[in-house]
């Protein structure tokens, strides 16, 4: 598989996009072309078929034996198929819960974060490099995930950016107590938007990457702006598709609490190489920059930014929805069209804040693609409603977003699943779980979530977001 940047032609392998993050030209990686018909339910039953037939198809130049390390690395941190599996996928009746937070973090990141380290450490040796500084943004999930991942790594150290404010407290405690000594938790005064746009800039500075490389390090970063972290969550979305239509189904929809849009860019993915998902429902929180624009065919993030009870997806610039443009604009049909129409958007949402797809594109876009929005107090009305329709399932604020905005949306549709993307397990928020239930109703905490009360808190930085570049400078060492 070769890959190109969303805003220029160019080639690189799968390791190259890993290992470099980014692409030269400030866009993002993309595959080139899509193996269409792979999907086959007896070929993705478990998830590790499942993410072997993922990595397989747009990693393929990736030696087979690292890629079955990296599904073993995986495998080793999630129960196995006797306790439910690594992603259970629990019928509620009226909607099918796909639980992707089974890993150590309790988030949907855990996945691609078991896989990634692995990628890493082959990427790298690939092109000679022995240090690697990865620097992440995160709204709450992606920043513990990516340290668990990456704890102990030889050769490659993490820098996490995260908001001072607006994460929950046990968010928090899971980047504030690592002990390893080759992961930095950073705190910032500033939003995630602001420490996306300073990784992202950082990465595209030349005079930064230069004292890098002065250095002997190669940046590279853990969000889903990496291949390797987005390619591993398509098996989400492959294990469910096998798992309905075993079962009977002929298609399904998907409903994906969306922030920096991902995991439902996962799903399309899944679904070009033949899982037969009928609609992607983007569900957003009061920070509604992806429902309006699924809506409208206009990105515009605006000048409201709310600080929710669903942290993770407090975002207003997706980076995600730039491989998106690059696909509803016909990049796999003409691709250098279609980075000329991207590298277009993103000069114009430089300039202006804003862009305007045009109407081929918006039709595109919006074949295939829904979305709805939940306030906060509707999210906690939703855990409520869930708990009480269900005996006692307790959603987490993030996925009782899209779970309210599948009932708005009147689904399931008849003769067609609802499938309901649960990204995090709700023990990572046990202070909206108390204000939604007015009761503690989170019994017997999972082992690592317990062990965060009484950690000793190693990780004390905090910066202003115009301190991002020292904070980063610092650690060239």
């Amino acid at each position: 598989m070769t890959f190109s940047s969303t805003r220029s032609v160019c080639s690189a392998t799968s390791l190259e996009t890993i290992l470099r993050g980014l692409a030269p030209d400030g866009g993002l990686f993309v595959p080139t072309r899509i193996p269409t018909g792979l999907f086959a339910p007896e070929k993705c039953d478990t998830l590790e078929k499942a993410e072997r037939l993922a990595l397989g198809a747009f990693f393929d130049d990736v030696p087979e034996s690292v890629r079955e390390d990296a599904i073993k690395n995986l495998i080793s941190k999630f129960p196995d198929d006797e306790h439910g599996g690594a992603v259970p996928l629990v019928d509620l009746g009226d909607y099918q819960i796909l639980e992707l937070f089974q890993g150590p973090t309790g988030a949907f990141k855990d996945v691609a974060l078991s896989v990634l380290p692995v990628l890493m450490a082959a990427a790298a040796k690939a092109q000679g490099r022995d240090r690697v500084l990865i620097l992440t943004a995160t709204s709450g999930d992606t920043g513990s995930a990516a340290m668990a991942g990456f704890s102990g790594v030889p050769g490659v150290e993490v820098a996490v950016f995260f908001p001072n404010t607006g994460t929950s407290r046990i968010q928090r405690l899971q980047m504030t107590t690592p002990a390893a000594k080759n992961v930095h938790g950073i705190a910032i005064r500033g939003n995630f938007d602001d420490a996306q746009a300073a990784v992202k800039r950082i990465f595209a500075d030349a005079a930064i990457r230069a004292e890098a490389e002065k250095a002997g390090v190669t940046l590279s970063s853990a969000n889903s702006i990496n291949t390797g972290r987005l390619v591993p969550q398509i098996a989400y979305y492959l294990y469910a598709a096998a798992k309905l239509v075993q079962q009977g189904a002929k298609s399904f929809d998907v409903v994906v609490p969306s922030g920096n849009f991902g995991n439902i860019l996962a799903a399309y993915y899944a679904k070009l190489l033949g899982a037969p998902i009928a609609k992607f429902v983007c569900a957003s929180n009061v920070n509604d920059v992806l429902a309006r624009f699924i809506q409208t065919g206009t990105y515009d993030p605006g000048d409201v930014f709310t600080v929710t009870n669903s942290p993770s997806m407090d975002i207003r610039k997706s980076s995600n929805v730039e491989r998106l443009l690059w696909l509803v604009n016909g990049g796999l049909e003409d691709p250098a069209a279609a980075c000329a129409e991207t590298k277009r958007l993103m000069e114009e949402f430089a300039a202006t804040g804003r862009y305007t797809l045009s109407d081929a594109a918006r039709t595109r876009l919006q074949a295939d693609f829904v979305s709805g929005t939940a306030t906060p107090d509707e999210t906690e009305g939703e855990m409520r409603c869930m708990r009480a329709d269900t005996r006692g399932y307790i959603l987490d604020p993030h996925t009782a977003v899209a779970s309210c905005v599948a009932r708005k949306l009147a689904l399931p549709r008849a003769e067609t699943p609802c499938v309901i993307a649960a990204t995090a397990t709700p023990y990572k928020f046990p202070e909206t779980c108390l204000r939604a239930f007015g009761e503690d109703v989170l019994s017997d905490p999972p082992p690592a979530f317990a062990a965060l009360e009484s950690a000793p808190i190693t990780q004390t930085k905090v910066v202003d977001v115009a301190g991002i570049d020292d904070a980063v400078r610092e650690l060239f060492g």
